[in-house]
């Protein structure tokens, strides 16, 4: 029998210990040391307020808390706790208190003090906004000087902070109520998250205009607090979640292409799995080649197989060490490809100096190649191929620097979904955020065709810091290339919700996974563990493979359009072939939720993929379409399940 957690999470970590905390009419869960979903009647008016630990690469500790005491009380609540934080230089140890009053009024104080010379990004508390609510509201900003701003929350993500020198911020979450935070011990700033595909706006100490990493002395303290207020006429309790109403539209444009990446240190793993590659049917391969590596040639036999067994299209990443002139470095690449018998039908060219990141207020390094001459070398090393540009890296870097209009032939950029948080419901929530980089892209591009991809949870490499964080455990980690929820059903879901989010957003193609690996939708041993896999009899494919078979099938297909009820628990996308329309449908949460689609006709067929159905699709490449009859009524779907529903002639 398979462990739960494994079969969810792809881990047997445990999950975290977290409780709800009631100060009258407000709840919030407390977790690892922060207070998590802060509602008011329901209605989410703080993400989070978290006293955080970055260590000189950028990650995040995870507190492990000691000595907690607890009063929940009928209208109120007090903590206390101890939170020790490891990191590459350390152990940072703070001390919580926290309070809830029967008004709904919240104030958090954190206390910490390193007994030696503490190397740090940042360490302090952490404001995280929603995004409903708040994108595109208004928003009173209080600063340091005491002065007053009237702002509107921008609806596209912003390369910079939108408000500095920050004291305060105050916003409506339900007509008539006014909700205050205020930070006090340090200067806090406010940057877009959803650079990052977090979910939130983030309000956070250490202004971005001083030195990080810095150094906090030995025996100097660190004091701060917040406290969150509210006005107005305060709302009873919520009403409890029904089931998830899902509606079919009308047609809505064509599917994306969809894609997977092959790195080149996984080309020959990768290579081992070309035949379950070629029946999941994708439509291209994105295939790196790193010229700062003396051995960036090797990788080109394995492409060549990839790209003979399965048909699809060949699209190069090409990382240039940083010749002034571009062309120097691509005559070598041409004629090596030509010579491998490769004929790419897309190419992006990046100088390895963009893969890193340059904070606002930062300047580039002098040296890099424009845009323009990037593209110009590109286009007479390879006249056949389209012409690809912006950032192999994330969002953030393409939004910071954006490409000319007219240059390239497409846009692109590359996601991860663990850059500030790691735990599940983080991770998920990502997502949401996914939408709003598909929206905020096109907006600054001027609608130019827009490829979305390489995406995954984990990273392949750090932006912001020299590594990417090990992992060898198989825990919940930011900026970690070894991410297990990836083989579990939640990686299975995870990828559903980012390519409906993608082809609901239009995008020309998505790329997602990997034949093998670290981000493989084929099972193959690694060097660190695989709870299940390793020990199975015939495990050939990670559930995620089921899902990219089967949305891969809609390249080209005229999308239907439809929507979630509550996309915070159903991630839905569609399209129609044939007569036939495809409902593919993604349980995003933990827990069990009914499904009611409406939109409907003709006989219907339902398969889905869930703890039942985990150790079948393991081996069995064809599970998702084996469907069986569907009546119509309520579907039920069980934790992180994927569900398709086939309908109609």
């Amino acid at each position: 029998m398979v462990d739960r957690n494994v079969l969810l999470y792809g881990t047997t970590e445990p999950l975290p210990e977290t409780f709800e905390l009631k100060a009258g009419p407000v709840t919030a869960t407390f977790d690892a040391g922060q207070l998590r979903w802060i509602r008011l009647g329901g209605v989410e008016v703080i993400r989070a307020i978290s006293f955080l630990i970055r260590d000189r690469n950028w990650s995040t500790a995870i507190p492990q808390i000691d000595n907690l005491k607890l009063d929940q009380g009928e209208n109120g609540f007090s903590l206390e706790f101890d939170a020790r934080c490891p990191t590459i230089d350390g152990d940072f140890v703070w001390h919580g208190s926290y309070r809830g009053e029967a008004d709904g009024s919240l104030t958090l104080v954190g206390k910490g003090r390193p007994e030696k010379d503490f190397v740090t990004c940042r360490t302090g508390f952490v404001i995280l906004h929603p995004l409903r609510g708040v994108v595109g509201e208004p928003m009173t900003v209080e600063h340091v000087d005491g002065s007053i701003e009237e702002a509107v929350v921008p609806a596209e993500i912003v390369p910079d902070q939108p408000y500095l020198l920050v004291r305060a911020m105050t916003h409506s979450p339900l007509p008539g109520v006014r909700a205050t935070i205020r930070m006090e011990g340090d200067s806090w700033e406010t940057e877009d998250h959803r650079n990052w595909t977090d979910a939130s706006l983030k309000t956070y100490s250490r202004p971005l205009f001083l030195p990080w990493p810095y150094t906090i002395p030995g025996g100097e303290e660190v004091s701060q607090s917040v406290s969150l207020r509210f006005s107005g006429k305060l709302p009873a309790k919520p009403a409890q979640a029904g089931p998830v109403a899902v509606n079919l539209g009308n047609e809505a444009g064509a599917m994306p292409e969809i894609g997977i990446s092959v790195l080149p240190e996984d080309a020959e793993l990768a290579a081992s799995a070309s035949a379950l590659v070629k029946q999941a049917s994708v439509s291209h391969l994105n295939c790196r080649l790193d010229l700062r590596s003396a051995a960036w040639q090797e990788p080109l036999v394995h492409y060549r197989r990839l790209a003979d067994v399965t048909g699809a299209k060949l699209a190069l990443e090409i990382i240039l060490r940083g010749d002034p002139e571009p062309a120097v470095e691509l005559a070598p690449v041409a004629a090596a490809i030509r010579e491998a018998g490769l004929s790419p039908a897309a190419v992006v060219v990046t100088p390895a100096a963009d893969l890193v990141s340059y904070p606002p207020g930062r300047p580039f390094p002098a040296g890099i190649p424009s845009f323009e001459a990037v593209a110009a070398a590109a286009r007479a090393a390879f006249p056949g191929a389209r012409i690809g540009g912006g950032m192999l890296s994330n969002f953030t870097e393409l939004n910071r620097k954006r490409p000319p209009r007219g240059v390239f032939d497409f846009i692109t950029h590359a996601t991860s979904s663990v850059v500030h948080a790691a735990d599940d419901r983080s991770v998920m929530e990502t997502l949401e955020s996914i939408g709003h980089i598909v929206h905020s892209t096109k907006k600054l591009t001027g609608g130019e065709p827009y490829r979305i991809g390489p995406s995954h949870i984990g990273n392949s490499f750090n932006p912001y810091g020299s590594r990417v964080t090990p992992n060898p455990d198989n825990g919940r980690v930011t900026m970690a290339r070894v991410e297990p929820r990836h083989r579990g059903l939640f990686g299975a879901a995870w990828h559903l919700g980012f390519l409906s989010q993608a082809a609901n957003g239009g995008v020309e193609a998505a790329t997602v996974a990997s034949p093998a690996g670290e981000f493989g939708i084929a099972y193959r041993k690694l060097a660190h563990a695989q709870p299940w896999f390793d020990e199975a009899a015939s495990p050939q494919v990670y559930p995620l493979y089921h899902v990219i078979a089967g949305i891969a099938a809609g390249a080209g297909r005229p999308r239907t359009e439809v929507s979630s009820g509550d996309t915070d628990r159903i991630r839905a996308v569609a399209w129609k072939d044939a007569g036939v329309t495809h409902l593919w449908l993604a349980n995003t949460s933990d827990g069990i939720v009914d499904v009611s689609v409406q939109g409907t006709s003709g006989s219907a067929t339902l398969a889905v993929l869930d703890e039942a159905g985990f150790e079948g699709a393991a081996s069995d490449l064809d599970f998702m379409s084996k469907g069986t009859p569907f009546a119509g009524g309520t579907i039920n779907l069980g934790a992180f399940a994927v569900a398709r529903l086939s309908f109609g002639s």
